[in-house]
């Protein structure tokens, strides 16, 4: 069964696309934990960052390559936070990877 994000992707679910190359889109959080809240997903389907192998490592790269222009392309500042769950009980709750770009306010440590 596709994952959102593969719904995404192929266009069968409506969402704006910030950024899109033959490797990953950018879009933004249906619910945002900041005032910017973008997601960097790869397009190949990978369940979770632990399910990732080495033969991914361009992949992964790439997709922090991307975050980090994201950061400075809509973030007001440089500053931002970038985050992977992975798992349930971490908080993924799409089992496809993204990373969470997160901007606009001040963020406490440690994170809830």
């Amino acid at each position: 069964m596709a994952t959102l994000f593969e719904k995404i992707a192929t266009g069968a679910i409506a969402a704006e696309i910030l950024y899109r190359d033959d490797r990953c889109m950018v879009l933004r959080d249906i619910a945002p934990k900041a005032p910017l809240h973008l997601l960097i997903v790869p397009l190949q389907p990978i369940p979770s960052l632990a399910a990732a192998n080495d033969g991914d490592g361009p992949l992964l790269g790439h997709l922090l390559t991307v975050t980090r222009k994201m950061g400075e392309q809509f973030s007001q500042k440089a500053d931002y936070r970038v985050v992977i769950n992975c798992g349930a009980a971490a908080g993924q709750t799409v089992p496809h990877l993204h990373i969470h770009l997160l901007a606009g306010r001040d963020f406490a440590w440690p994170p809830g």
